[in-house]
């Protein structure tokens, strides 16, 4: 990864990211037999959205991201649920094969990564996975929903208006999250060796007000565009005028998790 979020990014990101939903988290854990023996790998964790949860279905889960800043709040948020069974490691993705001694023989039940894949090289990345996975184990790819600006409804289009103006660029990665990025991982995962590549998923609606949507696009900015705290009172105005005077903003979260076994189990 060589985009670094820290500072207010990762502030905002603990408290507006939404997690992801138990329906997924629980296919994905089936389908590699997740047990209560197993670690798990969450690479570029950030701020626990998927470790956290993670816990309860195994013994003990490695949160790793290459942010301080995510991780001091990962860990402030395990301290709050009282959970105790993760270990916080600053690292990258490149970082990966450094892993083996903390995972022992045993060998990882699952890597699961979120949006942050789209920082990485998921070409070297899904290889270097491998020789840390037990025999049986997986691998799972987890988007958490289209960006908020890239959605089909009216106020989307009008929030990507607002920003493609405020930043002076297009606003059209996906992040990792369409099915185009999907299909393209899951042939990276078939070239790695990995079997049984297939994919799972859960919506549902989710209402924001317009104090979480501005959470939720500053903890999208790298910190060179966020506006400034004494202007963001006006961003927010700026933005509530363009969104038409709208409160309400409900979107179609579209959870799909791209899960796969371990060459040669």
């Amino acid at each position: 990864m060589t985009v670094s979020f820290g500072g207010e990014v990762a502030a905002h990101y603990a408290a507006f990211r939404r997690g992801y939903p138990a329906p997924v988290l629980d296919a994905l854990a089936d389908h590699v037999g997740l047990g209560a023996d197993d670690v798990v790998l969450d690479l570029g964790c950030g701020t626990g959205q998927l470790a956290i949860p993670l816990a309860a279905r195994a013994r003990a889960v490695v949160g790793m991201d290459p942010e301080p800043e995510m991780l001091r709040h990962a860990r402030a948020a395990a301290e709050r649920r009282g959970v105790r069974n993760v270990t916080w490691v600053l690292g990258a993705d490149t970082d990966v094969p450094a892993l083996a001694p903390l995972v022992g023989q045993h060998g990882l039940g699952l890597a699961v990564v979120g949006q942050a894949l789209h920082w990485m090289d998921s070409d070297r990345l899904f290889p270097a996975l491998a020789p840390l996975l037990r025999p049986g184990g997986g691998i799972a790819v987890v988007s958490n929903g289209t960006p908020l600006w890239l959605r089909a409804t009216d106020w989307s289009r009008a929030l990507r208006d607002f920003l493609q103006r405020r930043l002076g660029r297009p606003l059209v990665a996906t992040c990792g999250t369409d099915a185009a990025d999907r299909h393209r991982y899951a042939r990276a995962l078939t070239a790695a060796g990995y079997r049984e590549v297939r994919q799972v998923g859960h919506t549902y609606e989710h209402v924001l007000d317009l104090d979480r949507l501005v959470g939720e696009i500053l903890s999208a900015m790298p910190p060179d565009e966020l506006p400034p705290p004494d202007e963001r009172p006006a961003f927010a105005h700026e933005l509530g005028h363009a969104l038409g005077g709208r409160r309400e903003f409900t979107e179609t979260v579209e959870v799909v998790a791209l899960t796969a076994v371990a060459p040669g189990a």
